[in-house]
Formats: C-alpha cells, sequence, structure tokens
C-alpha cells in the first residue's frame, strides 16, 4: 500500500503542483472567469493522462523487464546477438495499428486484470463485488429505482395512445390533445405521427402492456385506415383530418416524413415477423402489469390498502421467478385478475380519480392477458393428471407460436395411441383432443394474420422517390406541393438532420445511389475539443431522432456526434441554469383558438440558424432521446423535470417555458400542458431501446 501511493505521489504531485501554480498566475490580459476555466480544464487534461498513465503501467514494467532480462541474459549468459538492439522509438515497436493491433502489443494489462479477476473468484470471492468497479471499467448504469421511475413513465406514455388512437380517430393517432387553457383533442394526422404509433403499439406489447392479439388487432384496424386514405405515388400526404381521412390543403407530400414512415414500416414488419417466435405468456407480462399497479399506489395516497400492497409483493415475485408452465400461468393470471377486480371496487367510490382510471387499467390489463392464454392454450384451465403431463413433456412448457401451430400435428397421433391403454374417461380425453387441436388451428391463424400484416407493412414503406430526387446535386427536395403540382426548390443537404433518414431508406432499397449520402454535408464545428456536425436548428429532433430505429457505429463521425450534442446540451443547461433538453416543441404562447404554438428551438453553436439563444424552452422528449446515448445522465435530468412539476397522466407534458416574453409577470417558467403525439412515441420508443435493449 505504502510503495502504491508513493508511485500515485511522484506522478501526482509534480502536475498538481503545476496546475495550482497555473491557477495562481494569472496574466493581466486575463479576464478572471476565463483564466480560472482554462485552469480546471488544463487541470482535467493533466489528470486524464495521468489516468491514461497508470492504465498503461502494467504493459510499460513489462516492456521494461523484457528488456532488462533480455540484455542480461546476452551480456552474462548467452554471450550471443550482443549487436541485435532497437532503439526505443524504433517504428518496430509501433508496426501494429489501430486498436487490435494495439490490443495484441499490450496484451499484459488485460491478462494481468483477468488473471487477478479469477484469483479473486477464487481465493475470496467476496472481495470480488468490491474489486469489480476497478477491475471493470463500465459506464454509469441505472439504479434499481431509476429503472422503476423509467417503466412507469413508459406505461403512463402509453396510456396517450391507449386513451387517444381508437375507433373516433379511425385508430390513427390525432397530432395534440392538449389540457389547459381548454381540454381538445387535435383531429388531424401525419406520416410521422401514424408510423410512431404502430411502433408504440410494437413497444407497449414488448414492455408487456398488451397482449399479442390487442397488438395485431391495433396493427390491423389502423392498416385498414391506411389502405383507404389517399396517395400519391405510394406517399402520404403531410395531414390528414383523422375523423374524415381527407388530405388536409394544401396537400403536400414532406421528405423527412415519407421518409420516417417507411422506415418505421419496415421496422414494424421486423417486429411482427419475430412475434410467432415469442412465448404466449412470460416474464414481462407480469413486469408490465407492476408498472401499472405501481401507478395505482402512487394515486392512491398515503394510505394504501393492504390488498394493493400483496399484489405488488406477488407480482415482484413473479418477476423475479416468473411461472415456466401454462397451468403455472394461468393460475397466478386468474389469482391476480381476481384480487385486481377485488381492488377496483375500492375505487367507485370517486369514478373519474386518477386512482379509478388506473386501477380499471390494471383489471383489464389481467384481464387481457387471462383470455389471451384460455384462447392460445385452453388446456391450461383444465386438471390435467400428472401422468399426462409425465408422458408429453412438452405440455408443461409455454410454447411459441410457431410451436403451437404444429402441436396437433404430433401430439394428437402420440395422445390416441396412449389413450387406448388408459383407463381415463372419454369425456377428459376428447374435451382434451378438442383443446389441442382448437389451439393449433387458433395459432395457425393468428400467424397468417401477423405475416400478412407484415406484407403489408412493407408494402407501405416502397414510395417513389424519383419525383422528389435531384439528380445534379443528388440530393431529396424538402418536398412536392401536389396542389401547385411543384417540387420545392429547396433540399435536405445536411447530414445532421431528420431527413437522413429519409436518404438511408431510400438507398437500402435501391432507389437512391450510395452518392446521396455522401452529398449530405458535413459541416463541422468544436465543442470541447470535440468534432461535432452542424445541424440546421441545433435540436435533439435533428440529431437523435433518426437513431430510434438506424442503427450507429462507434467511433464514426455520427456516432462521436451524438455524444457531444448530448454534451454540449448538458453544458448549456448549466449555463442558462435550468434543466437541460432543448429541441423543436410547443410553447407558452397561445393563439386566437386557444391552441399552444409550435416552434424550432435549439442550442447556439449546434445549429446554423441565428437567434437560438432568444428563447428557452425545455422539453422532456429530448431528454428522452438522449436515454439511447448517456442514461445516467438523461434519467437524472427527466428525474429533475418531474420533479418541477412536468409529469402528468400521459407521461411528461410537452416543454417547460422559461422565455421570459412568454410568461406573465413574475413567473418565472410555465408548464406547457399539451401532449403531442409524435414526441410522446419517440419517448416511450427511446424508453423501450434503452430498458428492453
Amino acid at each position: 500500500m505504502v510503495l502504491d501511493l508513493g508511485v500515485l505521489g511522484i506522478i501526482l504531485i509534480p502536475v498538481l503542483i503545476s496546475s495550482l501554480m497555473d491557477l495562481i498566475q494569472k496574466p493581466r490580459d486575463v479576464i478572471l472567469h476565463r483564466h480560472i476555466l482554462a485552469a480546471f480544464r488544463e487541470t482535467g487534461r493533466n489528470l486524464g493522462q495521468i489516468a491514461f498513465t497508470f492504465m498503461c503501467l502494467p504493459y510499460e514494467a513489462f516492456f521494461s523487464m523484457d528488456s532488462i532480462l533480455r540484455t542480461l541474459w546476452r551480456i552474462g549468459v548467452a554471450k550471443k546477438r550482443l549487436l541485435e538492439w532497437n532503439p526505443s522509438g524504433d517504428s518496430d515497436r509501433t508496426i501494429r495499428e489501430g486498436l487490435a493491433g494495439a490490443v495484441r502489443t499490450m496484451w499484459i494489462a488485460p491478462g494481468i486484470a483477468v488473471a487477478a479477476t479469477i484469483c479473486l473468484a477464487i481465493s475470496r470471492p467476496e472481495a470480488l463485488v468490491a474489486a469489480l468497479p476497478v477491475l471493470c471499467l463500465r459506464e454509469a448504469r441505472l439504479t434499481s429505482e431509476q429503472i422503476i421511475f423509467l417503466r412507469k413513465i413508459s406505461r403512463k406514455t402509453w396510456g396517450f395512445f391507449e386513451t387517444f388512437v381508437g375507433p373516433g380517430d379511425n385508430w390513427l393517432p390525432p397530432d395534440n390533445f392538449q389540457e389547459d387553457p381548454l381540454a381538445k383533442i387535435a383531429h388531424r394526422t401525419s406520416p410521422t405521427n401514424m408510423g410512431l404509433a404502430l411502433l408504440a403499439n410494437l413497444s407497449a406489447w414488448d414492455f408487456g402492456y398488451i397482449s399479442s392479439r390487442q397488438l395485431i388487432d391495433r396493427t390491423a384496424n389502423a392498416f385498414r385506415t391506411m389502405e383507404s386514405m389517399e396517395r400519391h405515388k405510394g406517399h402520404f400526404y403531410n395531414w390528414y383530418d383523422t375523423e374524415t381521412l381527407k388530405p388536409l390543403l394544401p396537400m403536400y407530400i414532406s421528405t423527412v416524413d415519407s421518409g420516417n414512415l417507411a422506415a418505421h414500416m419496415l421496422t414494424l414488419r421486423a417486429g411482427l415477423l419475430a412475434l410467432p417466435d415469442e412465448q404466449i405468456t412470460g416474464a414481462k407480462v407480469f413486469e408490465g402489469l407492476l408498472d401499472t399497479l405501481r401507478i395505482l399506489i402512487d394515486f392512491v395516497g398515503k394510505t394504501v390498502p393492504f390488498r394493493l400492497i400483496q399484489l405488488q409483493d406477488d407480482l415482484a415475485s413473479l418477476c423475479a421467478s416468473p411461472p415456466d408452465t401454462s397451468e403455472a400461468a394461468w393460475e397466478d393470471l386468474a389469482r391476480l385478475t381476481a384480487s385486481a377486480l377485488e381492488a377496483t371496487c375500492v375505487f367507485d367510490a370517486d369514478p373519474e380519480s386518477l386512482a379509478a382510471w388506473w386501477s380499471h387499467a390494471f383489471a383489464c390489463q389481467c384481464r387481457t392477458f387471462l383470455d389471451e392464454l384460455a384462447f392460445l392454450a385452453p388446456w391450461s384451465t383444465m386438471s390435467l393428471s400428472t401422468q399426462v403431463l409425465g408422458d408429453f413433456p412438452p405440455l408443461g412448457k409455454i410454447p411459441t407460436l410457431r410451436i403451437l401451430a404444429n402441436r396437433d400435428k404430433w401430439l394428437m397421433p402420440a395422445m390416441t395411441n396412449r389413450n387406448e391403454g388408459t383407463t381415463e374417461g372419454p369425456e377428459q380425453h376428447d374435451a382434451f383432443h378438442e383443446a389441442i387441436k382448437e389451439a393449433s388451428i387458433r395459432a395457425r391463424r393468428r400467424i397468417t394474420v401477423i405475416e400478412d400484416l407484415a406484407s403489408q407493412s412493407g408494402e407501405f414503406a416502397r414510395i417513389d422517390y424519383e419525383f422528389l430526387y435531384d439528380e445534379t446535386r443528388r440530393l431529396l427536395a424538402i418536398g412536392y406541393n401536389i396542389s401547385e403540382n411543384r417540387r420545392d426548390t429547396s433540399y435536405y443537404d445536411l447530414l445532421a438532420s431528420e431527413a437522413r433518414l429519409a436518404t438511408f431508406v431510400a438507398i437500402a432499397q435501391g432507389q437512391l445511389p450510395q452518392e446521396s449520402w455522401f452529398a449530405l454535408g458535413r459541416l463541422l464545428t468544436s465543442v470541447a475539443g470535440k468534432p461535432i456536425l452542424l445541424s440546421w436548428s441545433g435540436s435533439m429532433f435533428e440529431y437523435l431522432m433518426p437513431l430510434l430505429v438506424m442503427p450507429t457505429y462507434e467511433h464514426t463521425l455520427l456516432d462521436e456526434t451524438y455524444k457531444a450534442v448530448v454534451a454540449r446540451q448538458i453544458e448549456y443547461g448549466k449555463k442558462r441554469g435550468v434543466p437541460w433538453g432543448i429541441s423543436e416543441s410547443g410553447h407558452n404562447t397561445i393563439e386566437g383558438q386557444l391552441n399552444y404554438q409550435y416552434g424550432p428551438f435549439g442550442v447556439p453553436g449546434l445549429g446554423l440558424k441565428r437567434g437560438l439563444s432568444g428563447a428557452l424552452v425545455v422539453t422532456p422528449y429530448a431528454a428522452a432521446l438522449a436515454l439511447m446515448v448517456a442514461p445516467a445522465e438523461a434519467c437524472i435530468n427527466l428525474e429533475e423535470l418531474a420533479a418541477l412539476g412536468l409529469e402528468g397522466k400521459y407521461g411528461f407534458y410537452e416543454a417547460l417555458d422559461y422565455t421570459s416574453s412568454c410568461l406573465p409577470r413574475g413567473q418565472v417558467r410555465a408548464v406547457v400542458r399539451l401532449f403531442m403525439a409524435h414526441h410522446q412515441g419517440m419517448s416511450l420508443l427511446a424508453m423501450a431501446s434503452l430498458l428492453l435493449n
């Protein structure tokens, strides 16, 4: 220990003394606060170099020891190869380039780490827990409380789509719902709204908030509506009335909206095709129920009924150790459903309360999953003998749809042969045979429906880009005005814009040449010494929205940009003394029809647009998008926004407006009590990306 501290002091003390001297010796022509910031920045850089030096110490020690031992052997023992020496700066020492080459050259450092881990695990396993943070340098992870917080926000956010996407709007998402100053629903929608709402259905199934049957029904209902809507060369128009399904004037095709919808349809198609290979029930069902129950308990108040506490404990236990057979799952869901119905009665006295709303949602969720299991595995409700389950072990396991679809083909003949030598009653035998047969038929029908929806989803993604594409510039136009039969004269020419998703999809479909990707502008700026792509308005939407469905690759320009953008957003929030997360959003300006206005907001230094520092509007969906890049920092920021009153019935409200010109006298900030479909959808997808991997 003393030796370790000595080595640390030898390396660290000179740097600290030098940093202290730099801080004290301020040049006369430099402002004090700038001098202090520069001194701290230099100190941070020096400390980073020290950390890197420590990381390289095992390799340096190995390299030096190799040289010493080699020299002693040649001079004292072998008396050979005395002229074969390489200077320390010889190129042979660095001939291996790249990360793989560096790892091969410096293998001793990770080798020591692995050996130390194995030794600790064998000799003192209890010490391994304390040593893991040192042995494994990993990015900050969310705490269990933060995961619960985000899951509850996810469930509330799904509540928006659960409530507003229904037959009243032809299963299309209305653009927004505002609570103040007048509660109203905006009965219009866009292609981006439609795509995100469809992916919200898929995310809700992933979270365990809806059954596969609900996912299929909601998707099929939306597709039936979309098939009936007027289009142009495969493109949906920019806006439709969700009640009449008529395009709103002027009839316009937006390149960004079309690209978003195409990408979302391709993502949905992949998700649908994976459904047949998923178990018909599982742990996520109980995890989704627990999210809903936790929200209910939050709204109950200080005195929580014992029945709810017991339900919460039961669900937590089921999440930790989910049932592994259909029969056990049926029994657990039946018990939960009965308890949920009993709990609902407690809130009948105040049916308009949020507690009553969530208790009803919880009971419906329990009943839905119980009915789903009874529909796909009807034998779960029957009392099968231990002998039957022992003779046919697969019956006890929770099947996938694909396994279920073929179960009657191999199980029915086997059971017929077995039953010839048994004394079981014919009624039970016939009922069981009928249950197996009916389940397989239902599974095959469902798989057929899923495959049809996946095919339909792929068809919606096929759109014609030719009339939007300029071959000379190799760029896509902003859009096309159908009413005037005119293509826009402006083009999307920045890589750091939401339009790159449209270009990416079009290239992947073979409709645009790869050169169009490289034609997108790569104007750079510098943030904290790192290069970063410039966008038009410096908004989180431009940078991170495509990341919801696009792949990213480490150490590329886009990947480094994502990280630098989030860091700059955090820095700007600290500078202005507010939570961070700035992007285009609604703000606290209300027009004559009592609707909130919408505007483009961004961070100065990230966008080409002027005047970005004039307004200060913080929107939670921007921080939600950042969960994909910096989860710990983004979650802390979202918790702060919730503490400031931005958490509502359907997740986060639209924004927190700090712009003085938009506030009443004496007020510091205003909550924009608005829920926008595409921001809710992006938030839900970002949380699914983080929490469900």
